[in-house]
C-alpha cells in the first residue's frame, strides 16, 4: 500500500461503484470524477491527482478492457492496491415511474451485461451504453422521461433523487468487481504477505509464443490469476495482460519475470500490491 492520498480520480459521475472503491480503500481521500478511464491515467500521471481507481474485471461481465488500455497508455503508473466489492444493481427510474412504462435503459456496458437475464423480462426496452451507471442515473433524472431507467446502484439512485423500480437484478447475487489502484510510486508490500504482481507483455506472432511467455509461472508453481488479451493497434497484434499470485518477498516471482521477459518482445511489470480479499 501506499500512504493514504489526498485526491484520488476515479471515471464516471459522484455514485459510481468506483467512488465506493476508493472509500473502501482510502476512507478519507477525496473522490475526483473523471470523464473516463484514460482521463483516470492521465490526471494521475501529470500529478494533477495522487492516485487513481479503476474497474478491472466483473465476475459476471469479464474485463473492463477500458481500464486495461488505459494503464497500457501510461507507462509511469504502478499499480499500488486492489478492492473487490459486491455489486448490487438495481433499475431506477423517476418517481412515478413503473416497470411497465419502461422503453430504454441504458447503464455502462458491463453493468447491462451483469443484469442480462433481468433486462430479457422487458421485451418493450432497449438498452443504452453509456459511460458509467452513476452518469446514466444523473441523466434519468435530468431527462424526466417516465420511459427512461438506469441499472445503477442505490447509492446513485439516491444521490440524483429516482425511484428504485427493481432491486437485486444482477444475474447473480454472488456479483463482484475488482477494481485496481494507480498511482506514481510503487507500493509496499510486508514480507510474507498474500499478493499480487500485475504484468503487461507482448509476444512474437508465432506457435507456442504464449505458452513459452508463461511456462515460468507454472514452472515456479504461483498461480496465473487473470490472463487478458487487448490489441497493441498495429492490425492483429496483442498484448497480454496477467496477475500472478504469490507471497511478498518469494524469490519465485522474480524469477519468473525474468524468464518471461527473456520469452517475450516487452514485459513491462505493473505492480506488487496486497492481494484484497473477495
Amino acid at each position: 500500500m501506499i500512504p493514504e492520498p489526498e485526491n484520488v480520480a476515479f471515471p464516471g459521475e459522484l455514485g459510481a461503484f468506483s467512488e465506493e472503491a476508493i472509500a473502501a480503500l482510502w476512507p478519507r481521500a477525496r473522490p475526483i470524477p473523471a470523464s473516463s478511464a484514460r482521463e483516470v491515467a492521465r490526471a494521475v500521471a501529470e500529478g494533477r491527482v495522487d492516485a487513481g481507481v479503476l474497474p478491472v474485471e466483473n465476475s459476471v461481465a469479464g474485463g473492463v478492457v477500458a481500464s486495461y488500455d488505459a494503464l497500457a497508455d501510461e507507462s509511469e503508473l504502478y499499480a499500488v492496491a486492489e478492492a473487490i466489492l459486491e455489486i448490487r444493481q438495481c433499475l431506477a427510474g423517476i418517481q412515478g415511474a413503473t416497470l411497465d412504462d419502461i422503453e430504454l435503459v441504458e447503464s455502462h456496458p458491463v453493468a447491462l451485461a451483469q443484469c442480462s437475464m433481468f433486462l430479457r423480462r422487458l421485451p418493450r426496452a432497449r438498452q443504452l451504453a453509456t459511460a458509467d451507471t452513476a452518469g446514466a442515473a444523473h441523466a434519468v433524472a435530468e431527462l424526466r422521461d417516465r420511459t427512461h431507467a438506469a441499472v445503477c446502484g442505490r447509492r446513485a439512485a439516491a444521490r440524483y433523487g429516482l425511484a428504485i423500480l427493481a432491486d437485486h437484478i444482477e444475474d447473480r447475487p454472488d456479483n463482484q468487481t475488482r477494481f485496481l489502484a494507480v498511482a506514481r510510486n510503487r507500493a509496499t508490500v510486508a514480507t510474507g504477505a498474500r499478493a499480487r504482481t500485475s504484468l503487461v507483455f507482448e509476444t512474437a506472432n508465432e506457435p507456442g509464443a504464449l505458452l513459452r511467455a508463461l511456462e515460468p509461472i507454472a514452472k515456479e508453481e504461483l498461480n496465473l490469476s487473470k490472463l487478458e488479451s487487448r490489441p497493441t493497434g498495429q492490425p492483429w497484434a496483442y498484448r497480454f495482460f496477467a496477475d500472478v499470485d504469490h507471497e511478498a518477498g518469494d524469490p519465485r516471482i522474480g524469477a519468473a519475470i525474468a524468464a518471461l521477459t527473456q520469452a517475450t518482445r516487452t514485459c513491462r511489470v505493473l505492480g506488487t500490491y496486497a492481494r484484497a480479499r473477495s
